[in-house]
């Protein structure tokens, strides 16, 4: 058994906080390891000037710590799994997802409540296109700014008046004890999360069986069914983080769950929906499904557009 494990995160205070609780879990179930954090600042996070979407997407998030995973730097990686492209490198794998928080977008503001109560041409921030397009379609008539950074930088930014409001994922804010900044949750009926919002994924090198029987205590059954759903819909449709789609599933009852999936254009003037039902062992199929709905819609169209 292994007696010293170390851990890949990058070094925003988000991403270190997450890697601390699944640290802290870990060795809660395994007293005796050694866990040790290697920190890396990936290029997305250095590169802070330009839009994500134009220097390769989230997926630049979790590209370094995968190749620290490759070469044997680390033993796992935790990654924030809407930063997760769909497919994985070869060799690794993502046996672990923990319990999901949170999975909404939340309005911060100093000054409005919640979205409905922001003046025409009111300065909201976000980073997110799926976030704009939708809100867009709710609020056209407001001023969508690209805010990157992390939470505390984009708190910042508010702060000194450089916005009005900002869009934030609810489950980042908790994690950090910032859940007093909230202003108001949007419900998703308005914004519909990105694949795998609010959960945690453990990634580490295929075929390493010992690391994976003590990390399996960690999985959350239901959030792994959920995002697995949600994550093949978005596969299905070619739709990784550099375009407007977002899936959401959730539990029915305690063996169905219900999945929704969303497709917008750029300007949120159009946005497709589609939702189904079935069972968790038929995530997959279900992710599928959905997103076979959204391209008889014409999905296909709207996506080409961002290629």
């Amino acid at each position: 058994m292994k007696t010293k494990l170390i851990i890949v995160s990058r070094e925003s205070p988000l991403a270190l906080a997450q890697t601390e609780s699944v640290r802290s879990a870990l060795l809660a179930i395994h007293p005796h390891l050694s866990i040790d954090i290697l920190g890396i600042t990936t290029q997305a996070d250095k590169r802070l000037d330009v839009q994500l979407i134009d220097i390769g997407g989230k997926g630049l998030f979790v590209k370094e710590l995968e190749e620290a995973l490759l070469d044997g730097r680390a033993d796992f990686a935790v990654h924030s799994m809407k930063d997760v492209p769909m497919d994985l490198p070869p060799g690794l794998i993502l046996p672990v997802i923990t319990k999901r928080e949170d999975p909404r977008d939340v309005l911060v503001s100093n000054k409005y409540q919640a979205i409905f109560d922001l003046p025409s041409g009111a300065t909201v921030g976000t980073s997110s296109l799926r976030r704009q397009t939708q809100l867009r379609a709710l609020r056209s008539d407001l001023n969508y700014v690209n805010l990157r950074g992390n939470i505390h930088t984009r708190l910042k930014r508010l702060d000194q008046g450089d916005y009005d409001a900002i869009i934030l994922a609810a489950a980042g804010l908790q994690r950090m004890s910032l859940e007093h900044r909230i202003s108001s949750f949007i419900d998703t009926t308005y914004s519909l999360p990105s694949a795998g919002q609010g959960a945690l994924g453990l990634e580490c090198r295929d075929g390493d069986a010992g690391l994976c029987a003590m990390l399996a205590p960690l999985n959350h059954l239901v959030t792994q069914y959920i995002v697995m759903a949600e994550r093949a819909l978005c596969r299905e449709l070619g739709g990784g983080c550099k375009v407007p789609v977002a899936a959401y599933a959730e539990m029915q009852t305690e063996t169905t769950m219900l999945l929704k999936g969303l497709v917008a254009n750029q300007d949120g003037s159009v946005l497709l929906r589609a939702q189904a039902s079935d069972s968790v062992e038929r995530a997959e199929k279900l992710g599928r499904d959905v997103a076979a709905t959204l391209l008889t819609q014409g999905a296909a169209d709207i996506l080409k557009a961002f290629e």
